[in-house]
């Protein structure tokens, strides 16, 4: 009941702007040729942006097969941090700061810090339910 109240109140006091903020990334990037491989990882953040509390953000289980890992997910990672990551971090860094000042606003700036770490490097990442 807690994490239904978290997340109602996280979704109208800024959870809905974020995440149609990446929505909105992810589809800047999808009309490029070189920004789709980040595309999934923007809309996956977007996922996590409307409806953070009970899940939580994961490196995904290792697969050969899997090409977000390894080298090339380390490179692109680098590339998306160069690019783009730092900037969205220091978004979130900065609403999480001004989060922090109410006690009430604590849970939401631990979030938007969690927000601000997948910023950094969301390629090989998943999110899941919290057990």
């Amino acid at each position: 009941m807690i994490r239904l109240i978290l997340n109602l109140l996280w979704l109208v006091f800024g959870g809905f702007v974020s995440g149609v903020a990446w929505l909105f990334g992810g589809l800047l990037l999808a009309l490029t040729i070189v920004g789709l491989p980040w595309v999934f990882a923007a809309w996956r953040i977007a996922a996590y942006s409307f409806w953070p509390f009970g899940r939580e953000i994961v490196w995904r289980d290792p697969d050969p097969a899997d090409l977000g890992q390894g080298c090339l997910g380390v490179g692109m990672n680098v590339i998306w941090l160069v690019l783009a990551g730092w900037w969205i971090a220091l978004a979130h860094l900065m609403i999480a700061v001004a989060e922090f000042v109410s006690i009430i606003g604590i849970p939401f700036a631990l979030k938007d810090l969690e927000l601000a770490k997948l910023a950094l490097a969301p390629i090989g990442r998943t999110i899941r339910d919290k057990p």
